[in-house]
């Protein structure tokens, strides 16, 4: 069985946080590309194919082509980057969350070696830890499920680092217990949990509220993480006040409203 790398960190921040993780000699991070923000200059940087976990490692060139090409599908890099310390003293790297939000720190070993989380939630971990594609099971996920079809299982017995926007809570649900969420504000779920997408009912509110045609069920028992500002609706938001998607600038805080100086003068 592989281990995992044990590894320090300190979070740094509120709303715009970042993970400083301590490495003793010979200890490794795997992150997503261009997740790194700063290191210490005892740090090796390498590119490595697949997760770092080495569960492909008898696998031949196929398995590991099949292996790391999961991770096409979810939306990530073949590769990943991998940071090891190189001295025999403790050194530090680095990494940002890449939007408004929080960082979660979070041990496998006390989730019983397995989480499933959003494709675009995992930030950095231990080496040693598995990073696998999780498929929804249902037809009806697969069709409507939107973010929440294709999602991340993390498996192993280190720690990992996710990455939520806005502000994060973690709900326990009892067995039998049904949680609805908006597929796009799940951030990780335990392996017990039965996810599965529902029809909101009403077409009505399907076509006029502004919340989808679909939602999310959660069904405990097990431990979910939520987010309240989910990167593609804050996306949308910024497209949609653009210039180029038609939006036009409103004058914030100016005592001329939506006139703005800009227009006043034929915006030379």
């Amino acid at each position: 069985m592989l281990h995992a790398h044990e590894v320090d960190y300190k979070l740094f921040g509120d709303d715009m946080q970042f993970v400083e993780i301590g490495l003793d000699y010979g200890e490794s991070i795997i992150a997503e590309a261009g997740a790194m923000m700063y290191m210490d200059s005892n740090i090796e940087m390498d590119t490595v194919f697949g997760d770092g976990s080495n569960k492909d490692v008898n696998k031949g060139l196929m398995g590991k082509l099949v292996g790391a090409g999961k991770r096409v599908l979810t939306g990530e890099s073949l590769f990943m980057s991998s940071f090891t310390n190189k001295s025999s003293n403790k050194n530090v790297v680095a990494f940002a969350a890449p939007y408004p939000g929080k960082i979660l720190p979070m041990d496998l070993t006390d989730y019983n070696g397995q989480l499933t989380c959003q494709r675009d939630s995992f930030l950095c971990s231990a080496k040693g830890i598995s990073i696998d594609i999780a498929f929804q099971k249902k037809i009806g996920v697969g069709f409507f499920g939107g973010e929440g079809f294709i999602m991340q299982k993390l498996s192993g017995d280190g720690l990992i680092f996710l990455h939520a926007g806005g502000t994060v809570i973690k709900k326990e649900l009892n067995a039998g217990e049904v949680l609805k969420i908006d597929t796009g504000c799940l951030v990780a779920l335990t392996k017990d949990v039965n996810y599965d997408i529902q029809f909101v009912g009403n077409i009505k509110s399907a076509l006029f509220a502004g919340e989808g045609l679909f939602l999310a069920t959660l069904k405990g028992p097990g431990t979910v993480w939520l987010q309240s500002l989910p990167f593609s609706r804050m996306a949308d938001r910024i497209f949609a006040a653009s210039r180029r998607a038609g939006g036009e600038s409103k004058g914030e805080g100016s005592l001329l409203g939506n006139i703005g100086i800009g227009n006043i003068f034929g915006n030379d």
